[in-house]
């Protein structure tokens, strides 16, 4: 029975993803919140892992760079292209990956 508990947590995290525009996110951004997951990486496994503090994977994850505060340069890409990411909320962290795709609600 307990071997359903991480899928079911990860199930939760991946239904409170939403694609946003980066935009909406500088509050955090400002305040040293927001940090980036590499693309090659699983937003929601992520997202999970710093929900269960586990912090040799995070560590890991940092140490790789895969990881990291949002950089001035990134904000400053993401602003100028007016970009939409995926993000989570992981208190106090907002953890935020670049969408390559386009959203589902946004017009045609």
């Amino acid at each position: 029975m307990n071997d359903a508990l991480p899928e079911l947590e990860k199930a939760k995290v991946n239904l409170e993803t939403s694609s946003i525009p980066w935009t909406e996110l500088q509050r955090f951004f400002a305040a040293g919140l927001a940090i980036s997951v590499a693309d090659d990486l699983d937003l929601i496994e992520v997202a999970y892992q710093f929900s269960r503090d586990n912090k040799i994977q995070v560590e890991q994850w940092l140490n790789a760079g895969k990881i990291g505060h949002v950089s001035d340069q990134q904000a400053g890409n993401w602003i100028a292209d007016d970009s939409i990411v995926w993000a989570v909320v992981v208190r106090p962290w907002v953890l935020v990956q670049a969408c390559i795709c386009e959203p589902t609600n946004s017009p045609r």
